[in-house]
């Protein structure tokens, strides 16, 4: 999370009427940073994770644990550490500057959305070094033993994707009366937001924007005792305390679907996040453009979100829940009504999966595009009269569809182009899968990527593995400039089937089958190896090339052609008929080739492995083990209730998981069955 602002904000109304203006000035601020860094070039890739937590309190006397809302608290303490401080860590500090890569530092703790969350990042960026790979899960424990030391002894830092009973009743502490002014939520009250004033401004401009309440369907699972039709039982029809009640009793709750209402029960969830610095704009816009494709697989190979309010759900994962849960759009956008005030019909959330591709890139052909695609035309005109390429044009204009939600009065009085406030107002209210970041204007920081589809896993060594996977994945992809392209359409439908109950071991995606360059290459301008082998250039700042079989560009046929639907297994382990070859091995061809000591390629193999009985169903998922903890506890009445004992036994177990999960060998086995 970036720097929280502070100033007066504007409630809805008068954000509405300043809306234009802001995307205006957000676009020069946006000119302004691309005038001066779009040459901007780095040494070396650098990249760093975020790991967010959630708070639990126990209270083992009556076996009920809840959520802790001391977030302000256990941020204080760690701003007091001086130890830590010493260390550069603790909490962010406006005046400390950017931290060199020569710096040692301690863990970085940011506040989150939710009161009882913590997000946690390494106090410098990791390097490209094989070494520093092996320094991310040490890191990562550190980051866990710091928040556990800075917290009440009956607290306790947990990565769970979601707090199984959020929204019950009597699931804080402390406990407050539901129903407030800024989410007038039937579930959860206003006290659950962190108190800075973009979050509760963000919650109810929202709200205000929409006309109603957030509105979050999720199937239940069908059990043996489920009712059916089942109707959820925790929906109010008879409350009236705000005109926004009457969403229920207008058939907000869907029958068979858990419903909830707030948007804390989405940005209150916890997920990885990688963000690569790349060496020059074009590298950046090259891995956002590959990993975009990787992002429904890595959502499916790291579900962990099957309960949703005490009850099982019938999907696997948050991304959905948290798409509608910031989902602002007017019923005319949303289609149900014909357009009179607003200029679009908008076909997604401002949280959701990608719509555009931006790199120049030869091999994207225009029928990988959205043809669909909204895009303000005036926006991109002059994005384009200020030397924007058509291509980047195009995907800022198209995420300036959105209006400003959370608007400062003191931010209106005159434009600086040396800051990027009013771009970011839309920029980071832009929540994708993958995200492109600007250079911040007056910073050494470079052109960034941010992967953002996976779930928070349970153990650090899991978290660890799945950073360092897609890490080596962009190794990969620039050095053997691999082509994972297919239409962009494709990956939305790819992100709707990660949802499904067991996904990654179930349902078939969309993926490319032949990943190496489709350009027509002269035969005159393919260098070989030793071997003969055709070479392919290595984007690294290394010396050394990896070689892998590559195929000579062909004339391009139709795009259907050019890919078809495959297990994750497929994807990630590679087609047994030999077709694709599978992710890891190509990392694996790529580590070979940059003659990785004996000891490190061990240790990295261990994550690999992780990776590897995950897609071919040696090794469970979060969500299967979670679903399966429930289904075998002694007081689940196959009912679809979480109850308050079921919950209590699961965070503990989770728990425990995470303390005795090892580097033995044993540890890898229980990341996954976990019986």
């Amino acid at each position: 999370m970036g720097l929280l602002a502070i100033g007066t904000p504007l409630e809805w109304p008068e954000a509405k009427k300043v809306a234009g203006h802001v995307r205006s000035w957000g676009i020069e601020q946006l000119l302004a940073i691309w005038r001066n860094a779009r040459g901007k070039e780095r040494d070396a890739l650098l990249w760093g994770d975020e790991v967010e937590y959630l708070v639990v309190a126990y209270d083992d006397e009556h076996r009920k644990v809840r959520l802790s809302l001391r977030q302000a608290d256990i941020l204080a303490a760690l701003a007091s550490d001086e130890k830590l401080l010493s260390q550069g860590g603790g909490v962010p500090d406006v005046e400390r500057g950017p931290v060199h890569e020569n710096q040692t530092t301690a863990p970085v703790f940011h506040p989150e959305f939710g009161r009882f969350m913590l997000e946690a990042t390494p106090g410098k960026p990791w390097g490209i070094g094989f070494k520093d790979l092996l320094d991310v899960e040490p890191n990562m424990k550190w980051r866990r033993k710091i928040a556990k030391e800075h917290m009440a002894s009956e607290e306790y830092p947990i990565t769970l994707t979601t707090f199984p009973r959020l929204g019950s009743p009597d699931c804080t502490v402390p406990s407050y009366e539901v129903a407030g002014p800024k989410l007038r939520s039937h579930y959860v009250p206003d006290e659950i937001a962190n108190p800075h004033i973009r979050f509760p401004t963000l919650a109810a401009n929202i709200r205000s924007r929409r006309g109603r309440k957030v509105e979050i369907n999720v199937p239940v699972f069908k059990d043996e005792k489920t009712q059916w039709p089942w109707k959820d039982p925790t929906v109010n029809y008879d409350l009236h305390r705000w005109p926004e009640d009457d969403d229920v009793r207008n058939g907000a709750a869907k029958a068979n679907f858990i419903y909830m209402d707030a948007m804390a029960f989405g940005m209150g969830s916890c997920c990885l996040q990688i963000t690569f610095q790349a060496k020059n704009i074009e590298e950046g816009r090259k891995m956002y453009d590959q990993l975009s494709p990787l992002g429904p697989i890595l959502l499916a190979l790291t579900a962990a979100t099957p309960v949703y309010k005490g009850f099982l759900a019938d999907t696997d994962v948050r991304w959905n829940q948290i798409g509608n849960a910031v989902d602002d759009r007017t019923p005319e956008e949303l289609g149900e009504k014909p357009l009179k005030n607003d200029r679009w019909r908008l076909p997604k959330s401002r949280y959701a999966s990608n719509s555009t591709y931006i790199s120049q890139d030869s091999r994207l052909r225009p029928e990988y595009l959205d043809p669909n695609l909204i895009v303000d035309e005036d926006l991109k005109k002059r994005l384009v009269e200020g030397g924007m390429d058509d291509l980047l044009a195009t995907h800022f204009a198209h995420l300036f569809i959105r209006d400003p939600i959370v608007v400062f009065a003191e931010d209106l009085e005159e434009l600086d182009l040396t800051k990027a406030d009013h771009f970011e107002n839309l920029q980071s209210t832009n929540w994708q899968h993958m995200r492109f970041k600007p250079p911040p204007p007056g910073s050494d920081t470079g052109w960034r990527v941010e992967f953002r589809p996976m779930e928070i896993q349970i153990t650090d060594f899991e978290n660890a593995a799945f950073s360092i996977f897609i890490v080596l994945i962009t190794r990969a992809i620039l050095s053997y400039d691999l082509n994972f392209y297919i239409p962009i359409t494709k990956v939305s439908e790819n992100m709707e089937t990660a949802h499904i109950r067991d996904a990654v071991s179930t349902q078939k995606f969309h993926f490319r089958k032949n990943p190496f360059s489709s350009r027509p290459v002269p035969a005159s301008q393919r260098s070989t190896n030793a071997s003969g082998t055709a070479t392919p250039q290595d984007e690294t700042t290394t010396n050394n090339h990896a070689s892998t079989p590559s195929r000579p560009g062909t004339p391009l046929g139709p795009v259907d052609d050019e890919y078809e639907l495959m297990t994750v297994n497929d994807i990630i382990n590679g087609q047994p008929d030999g077709g694709f070859p599978g992710l890891i091995p190509l990392v694996e061809n790529y580590l070979n080739s940059m003659n990785v000591d004996v000891e490190t390629r061990c240790d990295l193999a261990r994550y690999l492995d992780l990776i590897r009985k995950r897609a071919d169903g040696t090794l469970w998922t979060a969500a299967k083990w979670i679903r399966h903890f429930v289904q075998t506890h002694d007081k689940y009445a196959k009912d679809s209730v979480v109850g308050e004992d079921i919950t209590f036994d699961l965070v503990k177990a989770a728990e425990r998981i995470t303390k005795e999960e090892g580097r033995d060998g044993f540890g890898v086995e229980m990341l996954g069955r976990r019986r």
